[in-house]
């Protein structure tokens, strides 16, 4: 299950610099509203250690790591939801995404021009996540009025559970809030997914500062503040480090960012903010043909992590062979790791952990 993250922000905050940079693609990056005119597309391979030293173990004639699919929507200005500035045909390119990315300008440049005239996180904020609603809103009374009467009229349930849903989604938009703020239960869940909408997927704040402020700013911490309070993470990058690192080798990249004191680069940093915010962990496959990684969401039980390989892993699920990757680096080998008895045979309700190495057995 690859990861899709869209990434958004008003124009000039940054946001096609960094994408260039994680994506290590060149696309237009210019300081005037609207450079980013089609969506750009750039897929990045999600960085494990775990990977390095299994396939040194297994030496496979594939090894396949798990990516993140990131899609760079052009700058949205106030009032975008009704037409202006690129209009709000762009939003739709993210309601197929997993999480929202929004770039915020954190750092003060007199020769870069704001959109809004002056730094303002908070603002910028508000005005991203008020089109995002605006958006969300139309989607919700137009199906309202299209199954409204025969809600009323008829004593379908289906139905009727969905409009009182869409009901109590139209109040929160409308009361200035996002849905991902919504307490709903599974089952209203399950009624609004095939929506897509904007403001219920999680939301990470990429606060762009100077190559100066890389620990973070005035700007910072009110952003934090506020993510803080609406459950959603933020991650501090610099976009001219960024474009830097991408411009390195491992080696050097390890050695620069020694020298800037850093543990990680920014996509690093955001791919540990997605998986954390959206629950996903990873799990493994090995063998001398392939070596893979696969992301899972925590919870999901062994039948379910095999069905991402194939669906009939699922059908025809028996059992699991399963040994963490802690006690293969530990032990040395899967010979070794059966022989200390930390080899194990799980069933249908085993509940999947991050760094658990599988071969499923089946019958279809």
């Amino acid at each position: 299950m690859g990861l899709k993250a869209g990434i958004v922000g008003l124009p000039n905050v940054g946001k096609s610099t960094l994408f260039n940079a994680i994506t290590k693609q060149k696309i237009l990056a210019a300081n005037y509203p609207f450079a980013t005119i089609d969506p750009n597309v750039g897929v990045v391979i999600v960085p494990d250690y775990r990977l390095d030293f299994l396939n040194k173990l297994y030496e496979p004639k594939s090894l396949v790591p798990t990516t993140i699919e990131f899609t760079d929507i052009a700058g949205l200005v106030k009032g975008a939801s009704n037409g202006e500035g690129l209009g709000n045909k762009f939003l739709s390119h993210i309601r197929e995404v997993d999480a929202i990315v929004e770039v915020v300008r954190c750092f003060d440049d007199g020769n870069i021009t704001h959109v809004e005239g002056q730094i303002d996180p908070l603002r910028d904020v508000s005005i991203i996540e008020t089109e995002l609603s605006l958006s969300d809103l139309e989607v919700v009374e137009n199906r309202i009025n299209k199954i409204g009467k025969k809600a009323s009229m008829s004593k379908d349930k289906e139905t009727k559970a969905e409009i009182d849903i869409l009901v109590k989604i139209k109040e929160q938009l409308l009361a200035g809030k996002s849905i991902r703020n919504l307490e709903l239960t599974e089952d209203e869940l399950k009624i609004i997914r095939p929506f897509n909408f904007l403001t219920a997927k999680p939301m990470i704040y990429m606060a762009n500062v100077s190559e100066e402020e890389i620990d973070g700013n005035d700007y910072v911490n009110l952003l934090k503040e506020y993510a803080e309070k609406e459950g959603s993470k933020v991650v501090i990058v610099s976009a001219k480090i960024e474009e830097e690192l991408s411009e390195l080798n491992d080696e050097d990249r390890i050695s620069f960012l020694n020298d800037l004191g850093i543990e990680s680069g920014g996509l690093e940093k955001l791919i540990v903010a997605t998986y954390s915010l959206l629950g996903l962990s990873t799990y493994f496959t090995v063998g001398k043909d392939e070596v893979r990684a696969w992301t899972f969401k925590n919870g999901m039980k062994a039948p379910e992590c095999a069905g991402i390989i194939h669906t009939d892993f699922q059908k025809g699920f028996i059992r699991a062979e399963v040994m963490s990757f802690d006690d293969l680096k530990k032990y040395g080998s899967e010979l070794k790791v059966k022989e200390s008895g930390r080899m194990r045979l799980e069933g249908k309700e085993y509940i999947m952990n991050d760094g658990d190495i599988c071969h499923f057995r089946f019958n279809v």
